[in-house]
C-alpha cells in the first residue's frame, strides 16, 4: 500500500478489480427504462439462512482474490447496529464479525486510517465507514449482514426496513495464484508490519527519505500566453512536483496556469494546476497520500512518474493576467526502465452551465440526467484516481450520480455504485471537510446545500483498476431542483505506452471566468420568477424547513419550499438572488391543504400582504395575489409570519412553488 514505486509498473500478479455494491437492481440496460434508478439501498445477492440466522449477502466471490475497498452507511432507526461477517475459503464460521460500525470503522480490523468514518465533523450516523485494510482469501469470499431491521418485504429498503449503503471493492487474481487468506493468525504474525504501514499512512511519510533525489527549479513569471518548461533526460522518474501560485485573482490563476508534461514523446498529462494537487480553483487545505496544499499555499504532488528517455514539463500560463510561479521544483530520481514500466496520466476538461433537470418522470428520467463522461483511456494501465470540482447553483443536493465503470469493452459497468458522495467516501450529501486522509478527500463541501464551491478526490491504492484494452470512466448526474453547474473533472491513471485518452485540452474551460458566485453562471432570467427551492432559509424561531416533493406533479419543478410544525408569531426567512430591479405587483404559487397556516408575508422587511390563507380542502397550488412590491437587484428577502394555523394541533404548514413578479 506504500510503495509508490509499485503503481507505476502494470501489476505481477495480475489481477481484476471489480465492485458489489447496493445499486439499484432495475438498471440493467443503457437506454431502456431503470437505467437512472436511484433505489441504490438494501439491495442485496441472497438471503440465507445460517444456523438459525438470517444473514442478506452483499458479496460472493471465488478466489484467489482479496477485499480492497468497504465503504458502507446506513438510514433509519437503530441502523448499522446489525452484525457484518465475513466468512473466507468456504469456511462456516466468520474470520470477521461484529457491528457494522465497529468493522469498518472501529477498530475490529484495524485503525484509522485504513478503518475510519469521515467527516469526523458530520454526525455519526451520517458519515461514510471506510475500510482500506485488505481482506485477502485464497479460494472464496462471501460477506453477509445480519439484522432485524429489515423485513421479508422490505428488501430495497421500503416501508419501516433499516436502509443499508454498501460498495465493496475486490481483486480476483488469475488462476494458480498464491494469496494467504486473513486470519486472526496472520494478523498476529503481520502485527509489526500492519504498524509501520499505519503509521506512514498516517504521518503521511511519503517515502522519499533515503532516495538520491536532483531538484530542478521552476520559477517563473508568466505573462499572459507564456509557458516555462524543463527537460529532464536519462532513465529516470519524477517523485515530487511543488510550487506556489501567486496572482492577483488567485482563484482565476489556479484554474488558468496549466500543468503539462510528456514522457518519451508522448503528452500524457494537461491539467490545471490547482486541478492537479486536489483543490481546483481554491488555495484551500488538503492533505492526502498523493497531493497536499498547505494553508500558506504550498502545494505539492508526489506521483512516482517514470520514463525511459526523456521527459519535459510545462507551466502554461492561458489566462489574462501575470502569474508568479515560486518555491516551484521538480525532484527526480534513477528508474530503471522495463517491460512493466508505465507512463503516467492525467485529465481534466469541464461541463460549463450543465442543465440538472428535476424530479424523474415514471420511467425514471428527466431532462437533465445524464452519464458524464470522465475520461476513455484505450491502452494498457491502471486507473488510479479522480476528482471533481464544482459549483453548485440550487440550495439543494448537487449529484445523486452513480459510478459506471467499464472495463475492456465490457457492456455492462463492472462498477457500479450508490451515488457520488459514496464513491468518494463520505454520505449523505455532508458538506463537512475531511482531508486528512490518504485516498479521499473533501476540502471544501459548501455546495453541498447552497450556490457554493465543492471538491472531491478519491485516489486509489489496493483499489486501482488495472485495464488490458481500455476503460471508460462515467459518472451519472442528476440533481432534483432545477439548476446549472460548473462541473470540473479530473483523471489521474497510468499506461502503456502508446495508450490514448479521448480528453483534448479543454481551453475554453481553463479560460472561463470561475465561479464565485451563482450569477456567474445561472444564466440571466428573463422569466421574472423565483422557484421556492432556489430560496434559502437563513433564520426561523421554529419548526422544521425543507425542499418537499409532495405533489410534484403538480409542482413548477417537481418541488416546493415546506415549512412545517411552528407555532404562532413564529417567523421563517428566507433569501434569493435577484438579478434585476422590480417594482410592481407581485403573486405566489402557493401549496396548500386543509392543515394549511395564514400567514403574515414581508418583503425586504415591509410588509407586503396580511393574512395569506395556506388552508383549503384538498391539496392545490393555488395563485394567491401579494400586491405590489419591490425587488433589488442582489439578495433579496421574504419573512413569513404565523398567526393562524387550520390545524387541530395548531401546528401546521405551508408550501410554496414559485414567486411570479409582473401579471
Amino acid at each position: 500500500m506504500t510503495d509508490r514505486t509499485e503503481k507505476a509498473r502494470f501489476p505481477s500478479p495480475r489481477f481484476t478489480c471489480r465492485q458489489f455494491s447496493s445499486y439499484d437492481r432495475l438498471t440493467t440496460e443503457k437506454g431502456k427504462s431503470g437505467w437512472f434508478g436511484n433505489w441504490d439501498r438494501t439491495q442485496f445477492i441472497a438471503i440465507e439462512q445460517n444456523n438459525g440466522r438470517r444473514e442478506f449477502v452483499m458479496m460472493d466471490a471465488e478466489g484467489p482474490g482479496a477485499i480492497v475497498r468497504f465503504w458502507m452507511t446506513f438510514a433509519g432507526e437503530n441502523c448499522g447496529l446489525g452484525t457484518l461477517r465475513i466468512y473466507v475459503d468456504d469456511m462456516q464460521v466468520p474470520v470477521i464479525e461484529g457491528r457494522a460500525f465497529d468493522v469498518l470503522s472501529g477498530n475490529v480490523v484495524s485503525d484509522a486510517p485504513l478503518a475510519a468514518s469521515v467527516s469526523e465533523l458530520s454526525p455519526y450516523e451520517q458519515r461514510g465507514h471506510n475500510l482500506y485494510f485488505p481482506i485477502p482469501y485464497a479460494k472464496h469470499c462471501k460477506v453477509t449482514y445480519e439484522t432485524e431491521n429489515i423485513y421479508e418485504d422490505g428488501i430495497g429498503g421500503k416501508g419501516r426496513s433499516e436502509c443499508v449503503y454498501y460498495n465493496i471493492n475486490y481483486r480476483t487474481y488469475t488462476e494458480g495464484t498464491k494469496v494467504i487468506s486473513y486470519s486472526t493468525a496472520e494478523m498476529a504474525r503481520n502485527r509489526s508490519l500492519i504498524a509501520r504501514t499505519l503509521k506512514q499512512l498516517k504521518e503521511m511519510d511519503r517515502g522519499l527519505k533515503g532516495v538520491r533525489l536532483t531538484s530542478m527549479p521552476l520559477n517563473a513569471e508568466l505573462v499572459p500566453g507564456e509557458r516555462k518548461s524543463i527537460d529532464i533526460t536519462g532513465s529516470k522518474a519524477v517523485r515530487r512536483i511543488g510550487m506556489r501560485i501567486d496572482a492577483a485573482d488567485i482563484p482565476q490563476a489556479l484554474r488558468s496556469v496549466v500543468l503539462e508534461m510528456s514522457f518519451d514523446g508522448e503528452r500524457t498529462v494537461w491539467i490545471p494546476a490547482g486541478d492537479f494537487f486536489g483543490t481546483g480553483p481554491r488555495r484551500i487545505y488538503t492533505n492526502t497520500w498523493y497531493t497536499s496544499v498547505s494553508e500558506d499555499g504550498m502545494m505539492n504532488a508526489y506521483w512516482v512518474m517514470p520514463f525511459e528517455k526523456e521527459c519535459r514539463i510545462t507551466l502554461l500560463n492561458v489566462g489574462r493576467e501575470t502569474v508568479r510561479i515560486s518555491d516551484a521544483a521538480a525532484e527526480f530520481a534513477s528508474w530503471k526502465w522495463d517491460d512493466r514500466s508505465m507512463h503516467f496520466g492525467s485529465s481534466w476538461h469541464q461541463y460549463n452551465e450543465l442543465y440538472t433537470g428535476g424530479l424523474k418522470d415514471a420511467s425514471g428520467e428527466n431532462e437533465g440526467i445524464c452519464d458524464l463522461n470522465f475520461v476513455t483511456l484505450s491502452g494498457k494501465g491502471v486507473y488510479i484516481g479522480d476528482g471533481v470540482a464544482l459549483f453548485n447553483t440550487t440550495y439543494a443536493w448537487w449529484g445523486e450520480g452513480d459510478e459506471k465503470v467499464y472495463v475492456d469493452g465490457e457492456t455492462f459497468p463492472s462498477h457500479i455504485g450508490t451515488g457520488t458522495e459514496d464513491y468518494y467516501g463520505y454520505a449523505w450529501c455532508r458538506p463537512e471537510t475531511f482531508t486528512d486522509h490518504p485516498f479521499i478527500a473533501q476540502p471544501c463541501g459548501e455546495g453541498s446545500y447552497s450556490p457554493a464551491y465543492t471538491a472531491n478526490t478519491r485516489l486509489r491504492a489496493l483499489d486501482g483498476i488495472p485495464f488490458d484494452k481500455s476503460i471508460q470512466f462515467d459518472l451519472e448526474l442528476w440533481h432534483w431542483a432545477k439548476g446549472y453547474i460548473d462541473y470540473a473533472c479530473s483523471t489521474f491513471w497510468y499506461a502503456m505506452p502508446g495508450a490514448t485518452s479521448n480528453i483534448a485540452p479543454d481551453l475554453e474551460g481553463v479560460r472561463r471566468k470561475v465561479a464565485m458566485s451563482r450569477n456567474d453562471i445561472m444564466p440571466e432570467r428573463t422569466e421574472l420568477s423565483v422557484e421556492g427551492e432556489a430560496m434559502h432559509a437563513v433564520a426561523r424561531d421554529g419548526g422544521h424547513f425543507e425542499y418537499r416533493f409532495v405533489h410534484p406533479e403538480k409542482l413548477s419543478g417537481g418541488m416546493q419550499l415546506f415549512w412545517c410544525n411552528a407555532g404562532e408569531k413564529q417567523r421563517l426567512t428566507v433569501e434569493f438572488d435577484n438579478v434585476f430591479d422590480f417594482c410592481g405587483p407581485i403573486s405566489a404559487l402557493c401549496c396548500t391543504d386543509s392543515n394549511g397556516y395564514t400567514v403574515n408575508i414581508y418583503l425586504n422587511g415591509r410588509l407586503l400582504k396580511s393574512g395569506v390563507d395556506f388552508n383549503t380542502p384538498e391539496f392545490e397550488v393555488k395563485r394567491i395575489a401579494l400586491g405590489e412590491g419591490k425587488l433589488v437587484k442582489g439578495m433579496n428577502r421574504f419573512e413569513f409570519e404565523i398567526i393562524g394555523s387550520s390545524s387541530p394541533s395548531g401546528l401546521g404548514h405551508m408550501g410554496i412553488d414559485k414567486v411570479i413578479f409582473g401579471r
